[in-house]
């Protein structure tokens, strides 16, 4: 049995996400952790409650007090265990669909957990080898008041508050009902910013959106910038960890797009850039031009946070990481994704050019993705091995890191199971779109007919 994805541990709650699911995990990590004290939050979603409750349940059985932090983004989650130098439990499924829930374990450090730490908890969880302690030596709560409050004036303490507050930005922010509802509108209006908003109240059925900030799911946003005459728009996840953008025309930003115009202004030669398998041609690029050197690891933060270490220990700079996905790391910060901080970083590139100029040397490439779910261990085994025989049958350029990625010279396909849902995603990127269309019909269509035969 595999516990954790490549972000954590995510599932329907109550169902595959169960409160004594989570209970083992949360024993299984205090355990490994050996720690007298755990922080411990949750996003909006409608089961975070049930599951945070359970989570100290378990970390008190194995002697450990638990400061409950309520409803904070991750990152603030991350600030807070690295300030008080403990380790945190997060609940929270981040950009899944409102039945879906998860835990996130952070380091001491404010870190997620690396692989070999995962391990560790894993086994723990799959033995049942559980420090459990005596019945006097049981943990307790303690409730944080001003764990939001503090997460935001640390993130003020990190910025250029003035050249934003010069620029006189109007921004006009979509939560998406998740955790930063709660702190995204005060620190962008903190930062000087005229603030308008949709979708900014927490509730955890996500009436407004799904929480993925996808175009499909930001029309909101995309028609509030245009009635505003804002900036920008921002949308967050259900965590707030990602920070996706609309231009001032009220036109959806690419993510690699974004990604690509913050790495350019951060690199300087001799630095690497971190990234997954299904990197864009834009960072590729920009890596080129600022003498950077591009590593690329499977997908998933865990990986990524990984060879960011692997190279901090080898003295390596690595001043920006992250996916087009919208969640972007500045270690030089913190060794997190935090949406707040990069949407703010991105507000930095807008006091000298609007959005739309900022990301125009990234145009000219098209992205197009979709999945294909699956119920079934035979429909999954069948779409893998539908996918390698299409690898395998290309005269492109193979690269199985993560998946199976064909790279055609003007253009790239990957084909990958999703390490938090049941699905296979398809990604491709090109020059002209309609390229990319067929280069994910392609490999759509086999994955289909393999699964209607499983």
């Amino acid at each position: 049995m595999k516990v954790f994805g490549s972000s954590g541990t995510r599932g329907v709650a109550n169902d595959e996400l169960t409160p004594e699911f989570v209970l083992k995990i949360a024993k299984a990590a205090g355990t490994v952790w050996r720690s007298d004290r755990v922080a411990l939050a949750r996003d909006t979603r409608a089961t975070g409650d049930m599951l945070a409750d359970a989570a100290a349940s378990g970390l008190a059985s194995v002697g450990a007090d638990v400061d409950r932090l309520g409803v904070l983004p991750t990152p603030g989650a991350q600030a807070y265990a690295e300030r008080e130098g403990i380790p945190a439990l997060m609940i929270t499924a981040s950009h899944n669909p409102p039945e879906y829930n998860g835990v996130k374990l952070i380091g001491d450090d404010g870190i997620e957990l690396d692989i070999g730490s995962l391990e560790r908890v894993e086994e723990k969880f799959l033995t049942e080898a559980f420090d459990e302690v005596r019945w006097s030596e049981t943990g307790h709560s303690d409730y944080i008041e001003d764990a939001r409050e503090w997460y935001v004036s640390q993130l003020l303490d990190a910025l250029d508050r003035e050249r934003i507050a010069d620029a006189h930005l109007t921004v006009a922010l979509d939560p998406g009902h998740g955790a930063g509802s709660l702190t995204s509108p005060e620190f962008f209006r903190k930062l000087g910013c005229e603030v308008v908003t949709a979708n900014s109240q927490p509730d955890g059925h996500f009436p407004g959106r799904n929480p993925e900030p996808i175009p499909e799911n930001l029309d909101d946003l995309g028609r509030l910038v245009e009635a505003s005459d804002a900036d920008v728009g921002i949308a967050h996840d259900g965590d707030a960890d990602r920070a996706i953008f609309y231009d001032e025309n009220g036109e959806y930003i690419e993510g690699d797009a974004t990604l690509a115009a913050l790495a350019s202004a951060q690199l300087e030669p001799g630095d690497a850039v971190v990234s997954a398998i299904n990197v864009s041609q834009r960072l590729v690029d920009v890596s080129r031009e600022t003498g950077s050197t591009l590593e690329l690891t499977p997908i998933g933060s865990t990986n990524i946070i990984t060879r960011i270490r692997e190279l901090h220990d080898q003295d390596v700079a690595v001043p920006v990481a992250g996916e087009g996905n919208g969640g972007i790391f500045f270690p030089n910060y913190r060794l997190t994704r935090d949406g707040a901080y990069t949407a703010a970083k991105f507000l930095e590139l807008l006091t000298e050019r609007r959005a739309s100029e900022v990301v125009a040397p990234y145009d000219g490439y098209h992205n197009v993705r979709t999945n294909v779910p699956y119920t079934t261990d035979a429909e999954h085994d069948a779409l893998l091995a539908a996918a390698e025989r299409k690898a395998n049958e290309s005269k492109a350029e193979l690269n199985t890191r993560d998946g199976y990625r064909l790279d055609f010279g003007d253009a790239w396909v990957l084909a990958r199971p999703s390490g938090t849902e049941p699905m296979v995603r398809i990604y491709a990127e090109a020059r002209e779109r309609q390229r990319a269309e067929e280069l994910v019909a392609e490999i759509e269509d086999a994955l289909r007919t393999a699964k209607a035969s499983a």
